[in-house]
């Protein structure tokens, strides 16, 4: 895709509040480290008690995820989870509006290495990410360190779009962004022997998927990760971004390749995959977005873990 444009267009006063949020956001951003982190929870507090939809989804989670838990532990983290969703923004802040030089003095990163070390012989890396609270700045310190072409889906408001595009892409020169939809530019820029992130942890429907065990639930699961690693002859290699909050620093953490991905066999890939979050979930239960309905979709005959959504209206055209 072609870099962000600035258009005169998105200018109009349809568009002004917008502005006026992202300039807010922009000076919360210049504020110190800790008072960010202490909006940010309180800002969680906010989302648990008024975003009731998301809270039971994230607790039915926990429920279902950790049941040797106690009512009262899952509650704490719970809590915790939703300081971290909160803390969440305002890091999304800091990787858009903050400095490299900035950001640069936030974190370590350790198993460089595994990325180097294809990208040198010219082979693909599937960057298989994971949807912790730390996504963002997460991408932003990735793509500090090493080439990566991001997956990227639209935004409805176009200057919220213009802001995110130039937010994900001011830290990495070299990096290219693609949409989410366009697998044959994914499928290129792995056989070209880019470093390509892609997230399968989320909860797409069962069309380009299998069911596989997360947790010892039956999971839709996507198999991109291991048609990536076949057809565009890539391996896959995982990586986690922590938050050290006592230290004010992350770890950035690459993970040596999934070498037995791809096998020929896509739902013993879907498996593997789904071990290797799921360790990292229980590792960092906090830090992890619970607020996603993950086990939406059902094997046949199975009811639906979530309350039903209500559908909203739609506004009638005058």
């Amino acid at each position: 895709m072609e870099k962000p444009h600035f258009r005169v267009a998105l200018l109009h006063p349809r568009y002004w509040l917008t502005w006026s949020l992202f300039g807010l956001w922009y000076l919360v951003a210049q504020l110190p480290y800790r008072w960010q982190i202490s909006i940010g929870r309180a800002v969680g507090k906010l989302m648990l008690r008024f975003a009731s939809s998301r809270r039971e989804i994230a607790a039915r989670n926990l429920a279902l995820c950790f049941p040797e838990l106690s009512a009262h532990k899952r509650e704490q983290l719970l809590r915790r989870n939703f300081a971290s969703n909160g803390i969440a923004l305002m890091e999304t802040g800091m990787a858009w509006f903050r400095s490299s030089s900035w950001l640069q003095k936030r974190f370590t990163i350790e198993g460089l290495e595994h990325l180097q070390e294809p990208h040198s012989r010219g082979q693909g890396v599937v960057m298989m990410a994971m949807h912790f609270t730390t996504l963002e700045i997460g991408a932003a310190f990735m793509s500090m360190s090493h080439p990566v072409d991001g997956m990227y889906r639209p935004h409805k408001n176009p200057v919220y779009d213009y802001m995110q595009r130039k937010g994900r892409e001011r830290h990495g020169e070299s990096s290219n962004v693609l949409q989410r939809k366009d697998v044959r530019g994914m499928l290129r820029a792995l056989q070209k022997g880019r470093a390509v992130w892609y997230a399968p942890d989320q909860d797409y429907g069962i069309k380009q998927g299998v069911f596989a065990p997360l947790f010892g639930i039956p999971t839709a699961t996507v198999t991109g990760t291991s048609r990536f690693a076949r057809v565009g002859r890539a391996q896959v290699v995982p990586y986690t971004v922590t938050r050290l909050e006592e230290k004010g620093i992350y770890h950035v953490k690459v993970f040596p390749p999934i070498e037995e991905i791809p096998s020929g066999d896509e739902l013993k890939d879907a498996v593997l995959v789904n071990q290797f979050v799921e360790a990292r979930m229980r590792e960092n239960p906090s830090q992890y977005m619970w607020v996603h309905r993950r086990f939406k979709t059902r094997p046949e005959g199975e009811e639906s873990f979530y309350p039903a959504r209500k559908k909203r209206r739609k506004k009638r055209k005058i």
